[in-house]
């Protein structure tokens, strides 16, 4: 029982940095969890390159010399987590398909979706709430849902728009700091440039 114990404690000891790696990415992106088979893909392909990064290290420290136990699980797990950085930081912004978008090799993003795409690259814009209800909402998006079926829209500098009213800055309603909108509550956006905002 002893030596099955000392195995799953070995094996676990392999895999949390992996696992580890994979919260890191999930919680600093706006990907989607993948279901558990995939997650477990994921926290192994992070586990080989924190391991292989480990093993380097080691490699060139000198095989005769020897590890504590706590580097044997510090040095992968820490190699793991920077790798899970870099690839947070390419992954938000969208380097990675950008020069694979210059030499033709694709025309995709690096971004999880189209809605989030949009949000990004219209990062420095004004919105226009378009509400189911027919109501539309000019303001900053302060803060704004990742996937466009859950969350919440908060903005700020907010002014609802009368029929064939045009967006005129200045005229907020000072008195609310800001308004939360449901995502479900909204049936399009418009993004408008801070140039044309000003221009009119």
């Amino acid at each position: 029982m002893s030596w099955a114990s000392s195995e799953v404690v070995s094996v676990l000891v392999f895999l949390l940095p992996g696992f580890v790696a994979a919260a890191v990415f999930y919680s600093l992106t706006s990907y989607p969890k993948p279901n558990e088979f995939g997650q477990v893909i994921q926290a192994l392909i992070f586990t080989s390159v924190g391991q292989s990064i480990a093993w380097t290290i080691r490699h060139f420290w000198g095989s005769n010399t020897s590890w504590t136990i706590a580097l044997e699980a510090l040095i992968p797990l820490l190699s793991a987590i920077i790798f899970a950085l870099v690839v947070v930081f390419l992954s938000n912004n969208d380097l990675t398909h950008s020069v694979l978008r210059r030499i033709r090799f694709t025309r995709e993003n690096s971004y999880s979706s189209e809605w989030y795409s949009s949000f990004v690259q219209n990062s420095d814009s004004y919105v226009v709430l378009h509400l189911k209800d027919g109501r539309r909402l000019y303001g900053w998006p302060r803060e704004w849902p990742s996937r466009p079926e859950l969350g919440h829209f908060r903005i700020i500098e907010a002014q609802w728009l009368s029929e064939g009213e045009s967006y005129s800055p200045g005229d907020e309603t000072h008195e609310i700091s800001a308004i939360v909108v449901s995502v479900d509550d909204v049936g399009m956006v418009e993004f408008v440039e801070v140039e044309q905002v000003y221009e009119e």
